[in-house]
């Protein structure tokens, strides 16, 4: 199919006049996740350059290494089968597992009402997620076959969407609209079959007596959604547990993060009938001060009305779901601080006692094929396929040119394939460390790799200008 011929096409989109109103949430997300891509990119230069400074790399390697305890007597919350976390440790399991509850909530969210919503419109970024994952798994098993390192075969199967999405900003309004939910609604995909890897085959020893006390507490919070429980206290104050139940239960403790997440109720205390009314009461009640000329004068508010403006606030917070609250509380402190402090944890990577070809070759070398050529085959081909057959429209104000770019960003791994390497190979054994050494190696030049591409091809090929369904911020 050539490229104009994607322009006769009549999108669902532009049908629906869904390219003219992208929902504020949405861009919200897609600009919190495209500057936090920012703050990922220098903390993890600053990383590698602290790694590599002999004077003050091992202060560096040694600071993760110190024991975190938040302890009561005997009981110590942060320990793993009797032995205290490292700080290392402590952001891997339990800051990530924050980071994996706000993936659930956003996962939700899309199935409800977002981009999963609808299975047509989800059909073409679900089928180019699925070709993402899978090529890259198979390419990396094919080169490393029989090698000490096969079992790294999930870590290029994932996509950093604050990272792509951190490449898309920089080319400003000409990249469409369209274009970026796609990519965000493929990484969203992307990380659900992380979950499900994660899940299924990086758990240790089962201790089936942690997880019947976890699946009770589920069913507790499944059971307060569904009589309408909406503190948030309530369920993370048992998630809190649930997450420490499966952290010494042999699965991994990210995953409580994603179960406790489906649990948040999605729906409000006010239905936005009774919230309306409300707010038209307060503000009646608050206007009737204005026959005294109060309200033209800048004053410290009388007890009546500060009255009348904590029910509008009041009303405001039982309008939002707990989930969308969460979810929009937690965006910051994940994008800007979570994420940003497991690259810099993980990211320093000791490159001077390398030699330069080491980096391709070995695992180095499967991974950066994987992210690479990898991504690009399965997301492209599948995409293409796709709408081949008919099954799906492409994004409204796309060709072909913008879907292999898209199809090149989404190499770039990062914070996921990192966190799925450091579950595949043991820090504390020297042979496996060092295998991760060059699996992290291997994550960042093809990570790099793939954004300098994706963004040299956006740019040479993106239409000069403001992108049709650009909107106003």
């Amino acid at each position: 199919m050539t490229e104009n011929s994607s322009h006769k096409q009549t999108p669902i989109s532009d049908k629906t006049g869904f390219s003219s109103r992208v929902f504020y949430s949405a861009r919200q997300a897609i600009r919190r996740h495209a500057s936090g891509g920012n703050i990922l990119i220098g903390t993890t230069v600053l990383a590698l350059i602290i790694a590599n400074i002999p004077a003050i790399n091992a202060y560096y390697f040694d600071f993760w290494e110190q024991e975190v305890r938040l302890q009561l007597g005997d009981f110590n919350l942060f320990s793993h089968s009797g032995h205290p976390m490292t700080l290392l440790t402590f952001i891997n399991d339990s800051l990530m597992a924050i980071f994996f509850f706000s993936i659930g909530l956003e996962i939700k969210r899309e199935i409800l009402v977002g981009e999963l919503s609808s299975f047509k419109q989800a059909l073409l970024p679900i089928v180019a997620a699925i070709g993402g994952m899978v090529v890259p798994v198979v390419l990396y098993y094919l080169i490393s076959k029989d090698t000490e390192y096969v079992g790294g075969a999930a870590i290029p199967m994932a996509t950093d969407i604050a990272f792509s999405l951190g490449v898309l900003a920089m080319l400003g309004k000409r990249v469409p609209v369209s274009l970026k939910i796609f990519l965000t609604t493929l990484a969203v995909v992307d990380d659900i079959g992380g979950i499900i890897v994660i899940a299924a085959f990086y758990s240790t020893h089962i201790e089936l007596m942690m997880l019947l006390y976890a699946a009770i507490l589920l069913v507790l919070l499944m059971l307060g959604s569904v009589f309408r429980i909406k503190s948030k206290v309530f369920y993370l104050g048992i998630g809190g547990v649930i997450w420490y139940l499966f952290l010494n239960s042999g699965i991994h403790p990210t995953i409580a993060g994603v179960l406790v997440a489906f649990c948040v109720p999605a729906t409000p205390v006010y239905a936005p009938k009774k919230y309306i009314q409300k707010i038209q009461n307060s503000i009646v009640h608050f206007n009737s001060f204005e026959v005294t000329g109060d309200l033209e004068k800048r004053s410290i508010l009388n007890k009546e009305q500060l009255d009348w403006l904590k029910q509008v606030e009041s009303a405001s917070d039982k309008v939002i779901s707990p989930l969308q609250d969460l979810e929009d509380t937690l965006h910051p402190l994940v994008n800007y601080y979570i994420l940003p402090l497991f690259a810099f944890a993980n990211a320093g990577i000791f490159l001077l006692d390398m030699a330069p070809m080491e980096a391709f070759e070995g695992i180095s070398l499967a991974i950066i094929i994987g992210l690479v050529a990898g991504k690009f085959l399965g997301i492209l081909s599948f995409s293409w396929l796709t709408v081949k057959l008919k099954l799906a429209p492409m994004p409204a104000h796309a060709n072909w040119n913008m879907m292999s770019s898209i199809a090149m960003l989404g190499g770039i791994g990062f914070t996921v394939s990192i966190f799925i390497a450091t579950l595949s190979f043991n820090a504390n054994d020297p042979a496996q460390a060092a295998l991760l050494s060059h699996a992290k190696l291997g994550i960042v030049i093809g990570s790099v790799l793939s954004g300098i591409l994706a963004f040299i091809w956006l740019h040479l090929t993106l239409p000069k200008g403001v992108a049709p369904d650009a909107v106003e911020d």
